[in-house]
This record gives C-alpha cells, sequence and structure tokens, in this order.
C-alpha cells in the first residue's frame, strides 16, 4: 500500500474530505483485497465476516458520497479473488456474481420497495424464495446430455478454477443425470457439518502428533470444506465428508421452470440436495418471519448458516432486474447479527481455581462465532445463572468479540424443553466435596477445601510454572496435572526435586507416550513413525525438562510473589510488592508481621467471622 493510503478509518464518512476519502478509498481497496486473498486463495481469513462487511459497506458508503472517487479496481466492481496458479483455469459461461448485504428488517424492506419500484408494481403481487444462506464454498457443476463435464470454483466470478476431479468423490453431486436440460449448469455451496469438522480436525491432529509435527487444524467448517475441495491431490478430497446444496443454476439450453421455486423442485427431482428450510414468501412481512425461524434452528441444523437469501420467486422478473456491478438485483442476502450465535447449552460444569474460586462453564452444541468455532462459555458467576435464568439443554444466543471468552447473552425460554429445570449451584465442591462459601460482599462461592482440594492443588501448580511466574520451559498444564496424578509432586517445592526421582520420572512419562500412542493408532489406524525410539525420546526430554527447571531455580522477586498464587495479587501487585521491599527476605518479615498482628487482633475479639490469613 502506499504512503498516500493514509488511515481515516476513525472518521465518520459524512465528514471526510475529498482528500481524506481518495486515501481511505485506496487503504479500503488495500485491506479488502488482502482478505479475499485470505479467504478464497488460502481458505485461512485473517478477519471476520463482520469486519469484512464493515470495510466493504464503508467502501460503498464513501463512494456513493464521492462518486467521482470510484476506483478503477473498486472493490464493489469485484468478485472474490485472484485465482490461485495450483488450478487450471475455467471459464464461467454466465458469471458467478456475489450479493448485496442486507442487515436490518429497514435494509430488507428497502429491497422490496427497490424491486417494486425497478419493476412497476405498485401493489401487485410480489413473491420472493427464502432460504438459509450456507457458510461454505461456492461451485458450478456443468452437465452437458446429463454428463458432469466439469466443475470450478467461483474464483473471481468470471473465471474460477477447475476442480472436476475433486468434486467427483462428493457424494452430493451426481455425477449422471436423466431428464435434464442438454446443458445444465447447476451452482450450489460445498460445506461441512459441524460432527465432521470435529472428527476432521482431531484426525489431523492426531496424525501429526505421531508423526512428531505441529498440527495445523482448520479455524472452522467453512476453511475445512474449502481446504477440502481444493486440494492438488483428489485422494485427499475423497478422504474428507464434503456435502453440497444447489440453489441456483448458470447457463442453461432451456428453462427449469417459470419460479425459482419450480426451478429448485426441478433440480430436487434430478437428484440434487436442496435445503428444506427454502420457503416461498408473499410479502416482506413472511421474509422476516422465516428468517427468525432461520435463525431459531441455526444451532440445531448440524452445519453453518450465516443469514438468509431472498429471491425474486419469478424467473422473468429475475431477468427484467437483471445486475449491477458484482450482485444481481433481484436478490439479497439477510446477515445473522455479527459476533452472535444461536445454539444449545449441552451442560453447565463448574469449575475450581487455584483460590477455590467455582466458576459455571457452560458446555455448548459447537458453533461458528465471528470465524471460530465455539463450544464453551463463560456463566461468571451464580447469580448471573439465576438472573437469566439459565438452564441444561436450554437454546441460547451466545456472543463473542474480538478475542473475549464468549458469554450467553440471552435464553430463549419459547425453546426451553418441558423437563427443563432450574440449574442448583453445588453447596459443596464438585472435586473434594468440601463445602462451598460466599463471603459476605461477594459474587462467588469457593471450595473451602484449601490445599486438601487437588485442583486447587494442581492449579497453583499451574500458576507456578505459568509464562507470567517461573516460566519454566516444557513444564506446562499438562505436566504439572500429569506429576501430580502419579504422587511425584504436590508442592513447588517438589518440582526442584524431581532429579532424585528420575527413575519414577522415566516410568510415568513413558507410559504417557505409550498409552497417547495406541489411542492415535486406534483413532487414525496409522502406526507412528519411531525416528527415535520412545525410550531415547522420554530420557532426551528428562534432560530438557531438568535443565529448563535449573535456569529457574533463580528469578526476579515480582514473578516469585506473582508465583505464589496469592488472592488477589496478581502481576501488578506482585511488581509493587517487589517494588517496596525489595528482597524476599523483606517481604517475608513484613507478610510475618501482618498474620501476627491479625493473630492478635483475633485473640483479642477484634476479627470477624470472615477473618482471611496473608496468604487467603
Amino acid at each position: 500500500m502506499s504512503k498516500k493510503a493514509a488511515d481515516y478509518s476513525a472518521i465518520p464518512v459524512g465528514k471526510l474530505t475529498p482528500e481524506e476519502a481518495q486515501a481511505e478509498l485506496e487503504r479500503l481497496a488495500g485491506a479488502i483485497a488482502q482478505a479475499d486473498e485470505a479467504y478464497y486463495q488460502h481458505d485461512r481469513p485473517k478477519i471476520s465476516d463482520a469486519q469484512y462487511d464493515a470495510l466493504r459497506q464503508r467502501n460503498l458508503l464513501i463512494e456513493r458520497r464521492f462518486p467521482k472517487l470510484k476506483r478503477e479496481d473498486s472493490p464493489s466492481d469485484k468478485v472474490g479473488a485472484k485465482l490461485s496458479t495450483k488450478f487450471e483455469k475455467t471459464k464461467h459461461a454466465v458469471a458467478m456474481l456475489s450479493l448485496d448485504n442486507a442487515f436490518s428488517d429497514d435494509d430488507v424492506a428497502d429491497f422490496e420497495k427497490r424491486v417494486r419500484k425497478f419493476l412497476g408494481l405498485g401493489e401487485d403481487a410480489l413473491a420472493f424464495t427464502a432460504e438459509p444462506k450456507i457458510d461454505g464454498l461456492s461451485l458450478s457443476l456443468r452437465y452437458e446430455d446429463g454428463i458432469l463435464k466439469s466443475a470450478a470454483t467461483r474464483g473471481d466470478g468470471q473465471t474460477g478454477e477447475n476442480v472436476t476431479a475433486n468434486a467427483l468423490h462428493v457424494d452430493d453431486i451426481p455425477q449422471v443425470l436423466k431428464g435434464a436440460p442438454a446443458i445444465l449448469e447447476v451452482r450450489g455451496e460445498i460445506y461441512m457439518s459441524h460432527e465432521d469438522f470435529e472428527a476432521l480436525n482431531a484426525r489431523l491432529e492426531a496424525d501429526a502428533i505421531a508423526d512428531g509435527k505441529k498440527p495445523k487444524l482448520f479455524a472452522n467448517p467453512r476453511n475445512a470444506a474449502a481446504g477440502s475441495l481444493r486440494q492438488l491431490d483428489a485422494a485427499i478430497t475423497a478422504s474428507r465428508p464434503l456435502q453440497f446444496f444447489a440453489y441456483t443454476w448458470g447457463e442453461v439450453s432451456e428453462p427449469l421452470g417459470d419460479t425459482q421455486w419450480d426451478a429448485l423442485q426441478r433440480l430436487k427431482k434430478l437428484g440434487f440436495q436442496i435445503n428444506p428450510l427454502t420457503k416461498r414468501c408473499d410479502n416482506v412481512a413472511e421474509m422476516l418471519a422465516h428468517y427468525a425461524k432461520i435463525e431459531e434452528q441455526r444451532a440445531s441444523l448440524g452445519y453453518d448458516i450465516d443469514g438468509v437469501v431472498y429471491k425474486a420467486d419469478r424467473l422473468d422478473f429475475q431477468e427484467r432486474l437483471g445486475f449491477v456491478s458484482r450482485a444481481p438485483r433481484w436478490a439479497i442476502a439477510h446477515k445473522f447479527p455479527a459476533e452472535k450465535a444461536t445454539t444449545i447449552l449441552e451442560k453447565i460444569d463448574i469449575q475450581v481455581g487455584r483460590t477455590g474460586k467455582l466458576t459455571p462453564v457452560a458446555r455448548l452444541k459447537p458453533v461458528t462465532v465471528g470465524g471460530v468455532v465455539v463450544t464453551n462459555a463463560t456463566l461468571h458467576n451464580a447469580d448471573e445463572i439465576e438472573r437469566k435464568d439459565i438452564r441444561e439443554g436450554d437454546t441460547v444466543v451466545i456472543q463473542r468479540a474480538g478475542d473475549v471468552i464468549p458469554q450467553v447473552v440471552e435464553v430463549l425460554n419459547n425453546k426451553r424443553p418441558i423437563t427443563s429445570e432450574k440449574f442448583n449451584f453445588p453447596n459443596k465442591c464438585p472435586v473434594c466435596k468440601s463445602h462451598t462459601v460466599r463471603e459476605k460482599g461477594e459474587v462467588d462461592y469457593r471450595c473451602a477445601g484449601g490445599l486438601v482440594c487437588p485442583k486447587q492443588v494442581v492449579e497453583r501448580l499451574k500458576h507456578f510454572v505459568s509464562r507470567q511466574a517461573f516460566d519454566i520451559e516444557g513444564f506446562g498444564e499438562t505436566y504439572a496435572e500429569l506429576l501430580f496424578e502419579a504422587g511425584l509432586i504436590e508442592s513447588p517445592v517438589d518440582i526442584f526435586l524431581l532429579h532424585k526421582k528420575r527413575q519414577e520420572l522415566e516410568k510415568v512419562l513413558y507410559e504417557k507416550r505409550e498409552a497417547d500412542a495406541v489411542e492415535r493408532e486406534l483413532k487414525t489406524g496409522k502406526k507412528r513413525k519411531k525416528i527415535l525410539s520412545e525410550e531415547e525420546r522420554t530420557y532426551k526430554n528428562i534432560d530438557n525438562l531438568f535443565a529448563a527447571i535449573a535456569v529457574r531455580r533463580e528469578i526476579s522477586l515480582s514473578r516469585f510473589i506473582n508465583a505464589l498464587g496469592i488472592r488477589h495479587i496478581g502481576e501488578s501487585t506482585a511488581r509493587l510488592f517487589a517494588t517496596t521491599y525489595e528482597t524476599f527476605e523483606k517481604f517475608r518479615a513484613a507478610a510475618e508481621e501482618a498474620k501476627n498482628h491479625e493473630t492478635n487482633a483475633y485473640q483479642e475479639g477484634y476479627a470477624t467471622s470472615s477473618r482471611k490469613s496473608f496468604f487467603g
């Protein structure tokens, strides 16, 4: 991007000067081009759909305000991205265009008004079809005399990538049609179900670990579907569980019907999968009602959708309406709210933290939000659960903004199962069965077991070796849990005495590797590669671990204080203590003095029943 492409993104479109608008259009063109390349060529999007839509919307608004500044390479006139050099190119007989977006009910009403005005219909009947907008990879299938001749991706709209060899391995794509027009281009979306996506990522992870490599997993089902179809080796595509929904057509030698609805039914009879939620609507109210219905069912579909597409039903109307730049006048995509999704809360788990805090976590039916598959959401605390009346089995709306932990923002009570029961926060720790307490003025329940609670001990060990504390390389959460369960460590002190238990450590790590290897072989049916013997790899890892521990025998005072895991003392407070007391001896003396003062006050009758020691 040139120096002229300054960033004026914070300035509202209505306040941009012509010079600023020109620079902003240049910046937006570059940002959109980069996003298109990542999404269409590499199947690895760098920004969310909502962020991408915002870029395009801003570009369009600036062009409308400053029409003379519209660039020759304007994103408004482009579909997709430059083609990958990996595949042969296939020119589309009829261009594969994109769709304009609607983000509100008013946008949909405006769309219907524009169509009416263009057609000069007045108050005459005007029907539309409404169907789920599948979040997958667009594909065009060309049949000649009933035989599948080619399959091509959308590409840049005019020319796509030839993926015929791969499309032959998708079960939903018929290779022979009976009773079809002599020339028929069927278009639709390649997608992957949530269940198949999870299984694929699990298999890829197991294969990579077995080969001693870092797993490269797909971020969401759309990326998995696109990446699976766009493989140079068709055998890889054949091993991936891809599906296909047909929803439109390109070149045809004879009409499939008089309406969009009739044409879809014809495609269904020819053997294509048509989305069962597609409906013919007679007015805007019916369109919006169907949108709401599809949004409610989104959680239980088993595949990703990101909105609803409306199309003028009569094909002669579609022909009269035609196209503008990159999109048809007769169709629009009504997108779901950004960074929100509806799913099912399958279970509420209670997690125990290092200070005994009990945190409720929602285990969700997997759903894609903002380009990321979400399976868990925070429920914050007992008050939040009671206030929203959140129950297991509920259909819920979750929200994710950026890197913030997903949260439940709403319960759809009309979808609640009849057998639903209110969730009762436990009065005993789910791990050690100690009583839970809620101190006056606090919203959190805590396990009263302290270091009697195994979970608190493990969480404190994990914190102790974490990056913000002792930062022992190679000694992560997995080791902390594994070695505690094996009885090799019970406190941080034991970490620095591990070298005295080398034989036991070798046995534990070797057994762990064996168990993991057997599990991977059962899942993948693939034998592990033995570059080093399991014994050699174990010995090498232990040597590295001991070396990492030795390096961290001395650390800064602030890191040490933070590593202790004292309640209410994090990194910032630890740094403040370190700056104030300078040495551990002074810090310890101050702690002892505070403890003695508290003990004396208690003995004199001044302490309250909610007394806490300095170390929690």
